[in-house]
């Protein structure tokens, strides 16, 4: 479980995350949705150690990330961020076999290339594996870097809006296998989305921001009403059920 707890960040004297207690739930999907603004990827970017805190705590399953060994949380916890580009003209296979650095520091054994295989399998990309990533369209790419944060083969994986830039089927074919790395590998998938409705219809668990503070937390049931989704977002939003998932519709 990843527990945050008093979690703080200032930019100047703006708190951008305004004292952030949580408790995210082992296994499943959790997303964390709200405003631009709201504090989403710059808590997301410190439960990962990518930024630091200026106050508060963040633990991993009991590991305190900042006295924690960097080779030992990266077997822990893997992230992507929003700016993943690449300027190194790289294969797919190459940028995938960048998930075993922790365990290999470089030197790639027959276990390492077996997880970068299977990691290229899992999100079809095995007969792209030799192809130059510049050659690649969005969804393939970004498809990519998620082959290389699951061949990390962490429990934990953070995804800083992982829908960037894809349109709606592709968006709609990430979400597909990151449900799948939640329900067949156990990954706990924890990641930052804008799109209430994939929200609403893929994850276990959505934690809502505004203003740098969380507002709401809890099951799609609990958060995908009218009156709460008005409060995170100030504005009127329209939620229909279609086929047991509710789905919201934006009006104002």
């Amino acid at each position: 479980m990843i527990i945050t707890t008093g979690l703080k960040k200032y930019y100047g004297d703006t708190a951008v995350v305004d004292d952030v207690t949580l408790a995210l739930p082992a296994g499943g999907i959790t997303s964390i949705i709200g405003p631009n603004g709201a504090g989403k990827s710059t808590l997301l970017s410190m439960i990962s150690r990518l930024m630091g805190m200026d106050a508060g705590t963040v633990t991993i399953d009991g590991l305190d990330i900042e006295k924690t060994r960097s080779d030992v949380l990266a077997r822990r916890l893997s992230i992507l961020r929003q700016d993943n580009h690449m300027t190194a003209r790289l294969t797919v296979r190459d940028l995938v076999s960048f998930g075993r650095y922790p365990y290999s520091r470089g030197r790639l054994n027959e276990e390492d290339r077996a997880h970068i295989e299977r990691s290229l399998d899992y999100l079809n990309l095995t007969e792209l594996g030799g192809r130059f990533l510049d050659e690649l369209s969005g969804g393939q790419r970004q498809r990519a870097f998620v082959a290389m944060v699951l061949c990390q083969d962490t429990d934990y994986v953070l995804l800083d809006e992982p829908l960037n830039n894809l349109d709606m089927k592709h968006a709609m074919g990430m979400m597909k296998l990151l449900r799948r790395a939640a329900d067949e590998l156990g990954k706990t998938v924890v990641l930052v989305l804008h799109d209430i409705n994939f929200a609403s219809w893929y994850s276990d668990h959505i934690i809502a921001m505004r203003d740098g503070a969380v507002c709401h937390q809890g099951t799609t049931e609990d958060l995908i009403r009218p009156e709460i989704l008005r409060d995170i977002y100030d504005m009127d939003i329209n939620v229909h059920e279609i086929g047991g998932h509710r789905v919201s519709i934006f009006y104002s």
